[in-house]
């Protein structure tokens, strides 16, 4: 429970997010489950090379999954027991193609769209419209939206940083904002 705690105390340091830092835990967790709970500073790059192969090779892994697995490791590694080097020389990647993404059409996007109502189309106009991830549309507060501008600020967004978007203006138009924001601003707004 010590590596935990120590492990803690230096991604909060960090200034990383809860979501990463649950993350990278979880990877430990596994890369220490994987060498019989042996203590991670009595291991080193060959035993991080093994376990990075065996992502790919037993658990068949993306590479971008290997790769947090990776950044979780270097952490504890630099961060929480203060190693200077590690040498994590061969360890197999995953060769598998890219794919280009599947994504909605504006047809589709439309036709899902119109079967939502409340507070799920809110969400959609603003992930949809406004370009916000899923945790910046639940997070967005009311004093994040000028309505006279058309812009929603979004704080804290990913890495950690600010950015401005535009405000959908179908957002605007169905009145539905209005709804979901307290009296007192929907009085000022109407």
């Amino acid at each position: 429970m010590r590596l935990q705690q120590e492990f803690n105390n230096a991604i909060r340091l960090a200034n990383y997010s809860l979501a990463t830092e649950r993350s990278y835990w979880g990877w430990i967790r596994q890369f220490l489950y994987f060498h019989n709970m042996r203590h991670p500073a009595e291991m080193g790059g060959t035993e991080i090379s093994q376990f990075l192969s065996h992502l790919v090779l037993n658990k068949n892994v993306a590479v971008n999954t290997q790769k947090q697995a990776l950044s979780a490791l270097v952490f504890l590694y630099k961060q929480v027991l203060k190693f200077d080097e590690i040498d994590i020389s061969s360890w197999h990647t995953t060769k598998k193609a890219k794919k280009l993404p599947v994504v909605f059409s504006k047809q589709e996007a439309n036709q899902v769209i119109a079967h939502l109502t409340g507070s799920p189309l809110l969400a959609a106009l603003l992930m949809y419209g406004a370009g916000l991830r899923l945790q910046e549309a639940l997070c967005l507060r009311v004093k994040d939206i000028d309505f006279g501008r058309k812009e929603i600020t979004v704080r804290e967004g990913k890495g950690n940083k600010d950015r401005i978007t535009m405000l959908h203006q179908k957002a605007l138009n169905t009145g539905i904002v209005f709804v979901h924001l307290p009296n007192a601003l929907a009085k000022k707004y109407p």
